[in-house]
């Protein structure tokens, strides 16, 4: 048997996992960002309200980051990947990926888009990107950040690449699904380069039951939980950008390909449209990382996959609402004014809960008889161990570090 490292590698390996996770998160994310720019066309071709073509990003969103299949629960690639492991699970996701973007290519209804996009390419991606970021995480622990920061600059790079590409080629909506079908199945060589890595302190043996795979029983944890609501509330207006900016952009005058450079930019086009959004394209970039790359150090290395399934399951809620309520609003008010209003509004609630994340913290103090180091310390509590007195607890515990 191969022995266990002493911690993360820190390196080595870890940065062909980092490239890995790089080019996950351009053909999910990053392409979430660009199925914007499709939706005037699938308006117009299927005679649908801007709301109504809205559900098709929305359940690629939801479905992306919950994979809502037959009710089952969220986080459902971090349950398979910590009973299977990463590799095969994101091999698989990647297949269904490019299943869903062929079918919708061949779409005669929006139900066809919603089964397609929102079922086949959305549990695709459920797939893929919380087992390949967790992986991540574990090859790392002081440089932990920037590698994660590196891999979710995947979704920029895409966007910067695609968009505008899709648009020059004209190729029509369903041209461009088909060529975004083949380049999504690379998807697949990226699962297997994620090679298993075994950390002091893993379970013997996977958990038993749902449940216990799903990693519910973080909610006790009040750090967790308030991290959660938080998170939940930004995702209400984080992705609604990503999908009305493009069409806000037409609604402004711009042809097509003017759209799809403000989706690769994130940015507006001229005057306080692009300062605006070109501050939220800077703030929404520099969010993801710093989400991903506190999760250990609240949760701990070994639950972070877990961890990562649960908060993408919690934006999913807001992907899934927001979208749809974006264009409900601009249908009834003939603009995209009260949709950024509500956008924004969501993203202040969120950020003003994570306020109180420092109190949700643990209170803790030097142990008496510390036991041996930990094999892995967090980036957000990088101290030596100590025993921690849970709010209420007669008795400190020594399961966490602070």
């Amino acid at each position: 048997m191969t022995p266990k490292p002493a911690g993360p590698p820190d390196g080595g390996w870890g940065w062909v996992v980092a490239a890995a996770a790089f080019a996950v998160n351009g053909l999910s994310y990053g392409l979430l960002r660009s199925l914007g720019l499709a939706l005037p066309d699938l308006a117009e071709h299927f005679d649908r309200s801007a709301q109504e073509t809205a559900w098709v990003s929305a359940l690629a969103l939801a479905g992306q980051q919950a994979a809502s299949e037959g009710g089952s629960p969220g986080p459902v690639g971090s349950a398979l990947s910590t009973r299977w492991g990463a590799r095969p699970v994101v091999m698989v996701g990647g297949v269904l990926t490019s299943l869903g973007f062929v079918f919708s290519a061949f779409a005669r209804s929006l139900l066809h888009l919603y089964l397609g996009l929102g079922l086949l390419a959305g549990s695709g991606w459920a797939l893929v990107f919380a087992p390949a970021l967790g992986t991540l995480s574990r090859y790392f622990s002081r440089r932990r950040v920037l590698a994660v920061g590196l891999a979710l600059t995947g979704n920029g790079a895409s966007s910067l690449l695609l968009a505008p590409a899709l648009q020059l080629l004209l190729l029509g909506w369903r041209g461009a699904f088909l060529l975004l079908g083949a380049i999504t199945l690379h998807l697949t060589p990226c699962g297997a380069l994620l090679r298993p890595l075994a950390l002091p302190g893993d379970p013997l043996a996977p958990p038993r039951g749902p449940l216990a795979a799903l990693g519910l029983g973080l909610f006790t944890r009040r750090a967790f939980s308030v991290f959660a609501l938080g998170t939940a509330l930004v995702g209400g207006g984080y992705f609604v950008p990503y999908v009305h900016l493009a069409p806000h952009a037409l609604d402004r005058g711009l042809g097509g390909y003017g759209a799809a450079l403000v989706v690769a930019m994130a940015a507006g086009w001229g005057g306080p449209l692009l300062a605006a959004a070109g501050a939220y394209g800077l703030s929404a970039g520099s969010y993801a990382p710093l989400v991903f790359g506190v999760l250990p150090g609240l949760v701990g290395i070994g639950s972070v996959v877990q961890a990562t399934g649960l908060v993408m399951m919690l934006m999913s809620l807001g992907g899934l609402l927001g979208p749809p309520l974006s264009g409900f609003l601009r249908d009834e008010t003939g603009d995209f004014r009260a949709s950024f209003l509500v956008c924004g509004s969501c993203i202040l609630s969120g950020s003003f809960i994570y306020l109180g994340l420092p109190r949700a913290l643990p209170s803790c103090r030097p142990a008496s008889h510390p036991a041996a180091p930990p094999p892995e310390r967090g980036e957000l509590l990088p101290v030596p161990q100590v025993a921690l007195l849970s709010p209420g607890a007669p008795h400190s515990t020594l399961d966490t570090t602070c």
